[in-house]
C-alpha cells in the first residue's frame, strides 16, 4: 500500500508537472505571439519612416532646385534693371552736347526750342530724363547769358 500511495503521488505530481508544462508552453505561445505582432508593428512604423524619409529627401531636393531657379530669376532680373538703369543713362545725352557751338542768346532760344520738339516726352522718340537734361543745361546758360 505504500507503494500504491507513493505510485498515486508520483502520478499525481506527473500530472501536475504536464499541467505546468502546458501551461509554461502556452504562456510561451502567447509571448510569442506578442514578440511576433509587435515585430510586425515595429516593422511596419519603420517602413512608414523609411518612405517619409524618402519623401523628404525628395522634397528636399526639390527645393533646392527651386531656390536656385528662383535665385537664377533673381540674378536675372537684378541684371536686366542693371541693364536697363545703364542703357537709360547712357541713352540720355548730356545737356551740354546740345548746346554746343551755341554762343548768341537768340541761338539759345531757338535750338532749345528745336530740341523740344524733338525730345517731348509726348513724341514717340521722347524721352523724360533727356529733356530734364536740356532743361538743365537751358537754365545754367540763361543764367550765364542772363536771358
Amino acid at each position: 500500500m505504500a507503494l500504491e500511495n507513493e505510485r498515486r503521488a508520483l502520478e499525481e505530481e506527473r500530472r501536475m508537472l504536464e499541467q505546468e508544462r502546458r501551461d509554461f508552453n502556452r504562456r510561451v505561445e502567447i509571448e510569442d505571439r506578442r514578440l511576433e505582432q509587435q515585430q510586425k508593428l515595429f516593422d511596419m512604423k519603420f517602413k512608414i519612416l523609411e518612405e517619409e524619409l524618402l519623401k523628404l529627401a525628395s522634397e528636399k531636393e526639390q527645393v533646392k532646385k527651386q531656390k536656385a531657379f528662383y535665385q537664377k530669376v533673381n540674378e536675372y532680373n537684378f541684371r536686366e534693371e542693371n541693364a536697363k538703369k545703364v542703357s537709360q543713362e547712357s541713352n540720355v545725352v548730356k545737356g551740354d552736347m546740345f548746346f554746343s557751338g551755341v554762343a548768341s542768346k537768340q541761338s539759345i532760344k531757338k535750338r532749345y526750342k528745336d530740341l523740344i520738339k524733338i525730345y517731348h516726352p509726348d513724341n514717340l522718340d521722347g524721352d523724360k530724363d533727356t529733356v530734364q537734361e536740356i532743361n538743365s543745361e537751358y537754365n545754367k546758360l540763361c543764367a550765364m547769358y542772363k536771358i
